[in-house]
């Protein structure tokens, strides 16, 4: 029985646009162009917005007590997966506060899905530097980090970028995506949220993810 993609418009765009950015060529920091295959049956000139089967299957990361995660570990329940680092000063703040509101407004449905958020900073954060970070945001979410190894190879299943940045006095800022990733409860990818979405559209996703 063929499954129905019951994704907006909106996010099967948004889809296109994330795979056709691509995945991020771990040694050189590059980001590279991914190649687009079109949705089997589909039309001359028309191009597929079905995700890869493998997004988000391959990672082994640890949460603040050095537990390990994998994507086994995280089946049964739905989440939605965040990549950033605690110092990042403005899109991940606001990013894990919007979720924490979202997950809030939809009353009881909220308590169906995890948040999750992966460190990409190696050399800052450590394990309970990232539980101490989440625990702000008043709800409960899951922080998780890693090696340098184990973030790369996590970032490139959820085709998420992240690049150092030099800063003045020898310091660094971290530049990555800012797309929430929904997963569903068998660790299949279902949709992506932006800061563009409105709350409504936001909450539909949300909801549709739980049902």
């Amino acid at each position: 029985m063929t499954r129905t993609d019951t994704r907006s418009p909106l996010s099967r765009l948004r889809l296109w646009l994330w795979l056709a950015i691509g995945l991020v060529a771990l040694a050189g920091g590059v980001l590279l162009a991914m190649r687009l295959t079109g949705t089997p049956g589909a039309s001359p000139g028309s191009v597929g917005t079905q995700a890869p089967p493998d997004i988000g299957s391959r990672f082994s990361l640890v949460d603040r007590n050095g537990k390990p995660v994998t994507p086994e570990t995280l089946k049964g329940t739905p989440y939605a997966i965040f990549f950033g680092f605690t110092r990042c000063p403005d899109v991940c703040p606001t990013t894990l506060s919007r979720m924490a509101h979202l997950r809030k407004a939809m009353g009881a449905d909220g308590e169906k899905f995890r948040i999750v958020f992966v460190s990409v900073d190696s050399g800052h954060d450590k394990p309970a530097d990232v539980g101490a970070y989440v625990d702000l945001f008043g709800t409960p979410i899951l922080g998780l980090t890693g090696s340098e190894a184990q973030i790369a190879q996590a970032a490139k299943s959820f085709r998420v970028f992240f690049q150092k940045v030099p800063v003045d006095g020898g310091d660094y800022t971290i530049d990555h995506s800012a797309f929430v990733i929904l997963m569903d409860r068998e660790g299949r990818f279902r949709s992506l949220l932006s800061d563009r979405d409105s709350e409504a559209s936001a909450l539909a996703e949300l909801r549709g993810l739980v049902a």
